[in-house]
């Protein structure tokens, strides 16, 4: 019963990413209010949220559940499933730190946000969101063994 929880946490993670990045994409348009403002910073952090979820419950499946550790560790398209992961968690930060800086503006009665500043976040997410289409092929591959080394006999 614990190994489905798991699972169940870890696909809900995943999904809750990909909802929270298209609803980022979603309200950071040109013309950002105030409230969209406060609401992309709250997104990102549910997003974050989520993010950590899913990397906690993919550890504790390989550690302890799933096909085992030599499975994953000996499989290249997990390394790249990773490695992607890895990639859009970095370019969430340029996006983030923008929602942040414009939350102060808010705090010091600052004007709004420039829509060049909006449409680069935006891209960013884009960006996000495209890469991270392809975390359930590479799961789908990695999970048919597609990509194990054997040993030569």
């Amino acid at each position: 019963m614990t190994e489905v929880l798991v699972v169940y946490l870890h696909i809900a993670a995943m999904i809750l990413i990909a909802v929270f990045l298209a609803i980022e994409y979603l309200v950071c348009v040109p013309g950002l209010a105030r409230e969209k403002v406060k609401l992309l910073a709250r997104i990102d952090l549910l997003y974050l949220i989520a993010a950590v979820l899913a990397l906690a419950t993919g550890i504790v499946r390989i550690v302890w559940f799933g096909k085992g550790v030599g499975f994953y560790l000996h499989n290249p398209v997990f390394y790249l499933k990773l490695a992607l992961f890895v990639a859009i968690g970095l370019i969430s930060i340029p996006p983030t730190m923008q929602y942040l800086r414009w939350t102060r503006m808010l705090k010091t009665g600052a004007g709004a946000a420039a829509d060049f500043e909006v449409l680069r976040a935006r891209r960013y997410v884009l960006v996000e969101l495209v890469l991270f289409s392809f975390i359930p092929l590479l799961a789908v591959l990695m999970a048919r063994g597609i990509g194990i080394q054997t040993p030569a006999n």
